[in-house]
């Protein structure tokens, strides 16, 4: 039997999810349909080809078997039947073929209850709220069960009826000799029902698109980008199925003096001559607001780092103790001096008397001569 990639058929890949599997295959199945290509053989045959990709891939269990190919069912390499060694138990053929009927579409999957999608947004944070945490209603784009027709699709008042095509299977059987395989019904897209009078309020889709409030919490030390999980507050599920979760991703505002590594915070601190040159105890502004003191040693070089532990972001996972904050000594040269200035540090230059740039003349030297 020809087999073809079923992603590929309903031109989607491995990923997408089942609202995008549902609605390609829609596309698709109005685009081929045999009553809009009247004696086009090819037509019908890509119609066939996209009624058995969507029958399997918009069941998740028949899926997730056909993502794990034959080894689920023959099994691999040393093995006896994959799959818990089905293949090694079969006593006959009906036991074999009952397994290719779970995967080919022998049950109808109009009746599975189906998991609702899963919803992402973001919410922009101000520095502030992201160090300290905050509790905020965000709006977040859901699909909700239609009211008026309760995710039925037909109007108010009236009732999907059987389809007459598959007897509210949703499959129909089809003959390829040795199997005997079934395909989505053509007639009701693989519901098992048919809605003769669409509701006026989703189109007959029984969903609507709607902005729902949702109330978040933002743990203390929220980082750029990352996603809080809210469990149950993305769309609706299908035919009674769980509601999706609501993925929310947050983005923190940028400070104008502390950057963020992880759960440290690193800030530059100018430094004056004389402090770097004779050593103090000087104030450093903290993440959180107010100060902190730290202690220079004196002969503090220009770029030195000092850390202030636990002066950081708390863990927003919780547990373990909060970052660091960082701080980078800048030395700061006058741009102008006094006379008096002039004479003294005239006067240091004069007492030092030192070279500071000899040992890279000499190492410049050196390597010339190599």
């Amino acid at each position: 039997m020809k087999t073809r990639d079923l992603y590929k058929v309903l031109g989607v890949s491995k990923e997408a999810s089942q609202e995008e599997i549902r609605r390609a295959y829609k596309r698709l199945a109005r685009k081929y349909h045999p009553d809009a290509n009247r004696d086009d053989a090819e037509a019908e045959e890509r119609f066939k080809e996209v009624q058995h990709a969507y029958e399997i891939l918009s069941n998740p269990e028949k899926r997730r078997n056909y993502d794990e190919g034959p080894r689920a069912y023959f099994g691999g390499p040393g093995t006896q039947g994959g799959a818990g060694g089905r293949m090694g138990n079969v006593s006959d053929l009906s036991d074999l073929f009952g397994n290719f009927g779970d995967i080919f579409g022998g049950r109808g999957g109009q009746s599975q209850t189906i998991r609702g999608e899963d919803v992402s947004t973001s919410i922009t944070l101000k520095f502030r709220d992201a160090l300290e945490g905050v509790t905020t209603r965000i709006s977040a784009p859901v699909e909700e069960v239609c009211g008026p027709c309760r995710g039925t699709g037909a109007a108010p008042g009236t009732a999907p009826r059987m389809c007459p095509e598959c007897s509210g299977r949703g499959v129909r059987g089809r003959d390829q000799g040795f199997f005997a395989l079934s395909e989505p019904c053509g007639r009701c897209g693989g519901e098992g029902t048919i809605v003769e009078k669409p509701c006026s309020r989703c189109a007959g889709s029984g969903r609507l698109r709607k902005a729902r409030q949702v109330t978040v919490k933002i743990p203390a030390g929220a980082k750029d980008g990352m996603k809080i999980r809210v469990p149950g507050r993305g769309s609706d599920g299908r035919k009674g199925g769980p509601p999706g979760d609501l993925l929310v991703v947050t983005r923190v505002e940028e400070h104008p003096v502390f950057k963020r590594q992880g759960d440290d915070f690193t800030v530059d601190v100018p430094v004056s001559f004389v402090e770097a040159a004779l050593g103090a105890e000087i104030e450093v502004p903290r993440p959180g607001g107010g100060t902190v003191k730290l202690k220079l040693p004196a002969g503090t070089q220009d770029g030195r780092r000092f850390k202030v532990r636990g002066a950081g972001a708390p863990r927003p996972r919780g547990g373990g103790e909060p970052g660091d904050l960082v701080v980078r000594a800048r030395l700061v040269v006058p741009a102008k001096l006094s006379r008096r200035e002039k004479e003294i540090l005239e006067a240091l230059a004069d007492e030092r008397n030192e070279d500071v740039r000899e040992d890279l003349l000499r190492a410049s030297r050196e390597a010339e001569q190599r």
